[in-house]
């Protein structure tokens, strides 16, 4: 009998998780691979905010209409027509596979088909693949913003939701205000103990591995490796532990107890999305948009946005929905203003800055989930303002993350159902 055959018939699943002092199942280990990164270019550090408003936006107000030279700006593209040359609207694009109406609003990062069947599970975003590689440069390698919710659209390796932020309060502190001696003292103790814990699991390993075939050898110092890229990583955090937090010249902002405070909530996070951006303590964000039946606090608005989206094409329940819906293209025209006028290294913050807005309904009456309305603004592309790329539902959403994880410098050229990069759009 062969020593491969031998290792597998003495050593037991169960006996395998005790020899690394592990009570539960292995995790996955592609997510601790080492990261891999371009050097960045002459512009400076790229920057990734994804944002999903989840209850759909007009078609109608939002398409271009006719083609070529005769072709028409949309109400609502027009709300951001100071930035034009600096953004692409796209249509004729969604997520392959990714059906079944409202679920779908988890799967707006990942891709992963068929959300609304029983024993889904989701796959990561897109964001958090990038905070896999690049998150280690930042104090925060992401952070998932959340507004009208507690949920986000972040989710791990393993497909796993990352808890959503929703107090501006709570993220202002975390972000700029420093923790005193004793309370950084002991997050410091906690990651020591952490890193020793995971020294521990890796000589277990090493030791394990004499017992192993040659396969099962390769197998656990994949693993192996992985831990040894976790312990820098808890030691890198504990180098940002020690180290001051940036300052900025602004008062704290309130929480919104509000539930019809959707406009104030959405200002309050872009305010402070362009903030972390600014003092580089992190490059990664997601904002989570979450409306539902409250009314907002829009003059002329008397209902709730769910409601409101089935309309059955009746005009006063168009009205108020477009009123809202153009008050947050308002909120991100803002953003996008408020990023181009800050400047890092001389160049300016929107041209550093991928932003990606849209929905995950194509049609919120309908709720079907083709022909998206979504867009990309910044991110140093070379923009065409409007890119109708055939179809309602034949050209995959994924290329575009691909196109952005480019610009963030990560080498890869796949992700989630994309078939390449994003077409026409291409680094200045």
């Amino acid at each position: 009998m062969s020593i491969r055959s031998t290792s597998r018939s003495q050593l037991s699943r169960r006996t395998v998780l005790r020899g690394v002092g592990v009570g539960l199942a292995l995790p996955a280990l592609d997510a601790m691979t080492p990261a891999f990164a371009k050097s960045t270019d002459a512009v400076g550090p790229q920057r990734f905010v994804a944002i999903e408003t989840n209850q759909g936006i007009l078609p109608q107000y939002f398409f271009a209409k006719g083609e070529g030279e005769r072709k028409q700006t949309s109400p609502y593209l027009e709300i951001l027509k100071p930035f034009r040359d600096r953004m692409t609207a796209f249509a004729g694009v969604s997520h392959p596979e990714v059906d079944g109406g409202h679920t779908a609003e988890r799967c707006f990062l990942t891709a992963a088909p068929h959300p609304g069947r029983s024993g889904f599970r989701n796959t990561i975003s897109v964001d958090q693949f990038a905070a896999e590689r690049i998150g280690h440069l930042t104090r925060f390698p992401s952070l998932a913003l959340a507004i009208g919710t507690k949920q986000s659209l972040s989710y791990t390796q393993s497909g796993v939701q990352i808890p959503g932020e929703d107090s501006p309060s709570s993220l202002f502190r975390k972000l700029f205000i420093q923790g005193s001696p004793e309370a950084v003292n002991a997050q410091v103790k906690k990651l020591r103990q952490g890193r020793s814990i995971l020294d521990s699991i890796g000589e277990r390993s090493w030791q394990l591995g004499k017992r192993l075939g040659p396969a099962d050898r390769q197998k656990l110092d994949q693993f192996y490796t992985g831990v040894r890229d976790l312990e820098q990583r808890l030691h890198k955090t504990e180098q940002w532990e020690l180290k001051p937090k940036a300052r900025v010249e602004m008062d704290p902002p309130q929480d919104f107890k509000d539930p019809g405070a959707l406009i104030e909530k959405t200002r309050a996070m872009f305010d402070l999305t362009r903030l972390a951006f600014e003092t580089d303590s992190t490059r990664l964000i997601s904002i989570y948009i979450h409306q539902n039946a409250a009314k907002p606090n829009i003059k002329g608005v008397d209902t709730g946005t769910h409601p409101l989206t089935h309309h059955g094409n009746q005009p006063a329940k168009l009205k108020q929905l477009r009123l809202i819906e153009s008050a947050q293209f308002e909120e991100l025209r803002n953003l996008l203003a408020g990023l181009d006028d800050s400047r890092t290294g001389g160049h300016s913050l929107l041209d550093e800055t991928s932003v990606f807005y849209g929905t995950p309904l194509g049609n919120g009456n309908a709720h079907t989930n083709t022909n998206l309305p979504v867009l990309l603004a910044g991110g140093g592309f070379r923009h065409s303002g409007y890119q109708a790329l055939g179809g309602h539902s034949d050209y995959p959403l994924p290329n575009l993350f691909v196109s952005v994880l480019q610009r963030l410098g990560i080498e890869t050229d796949s992700f989630a159902t994309s078939t390449g990069t994003m077409r026409g759009l291409e680094i200045v």
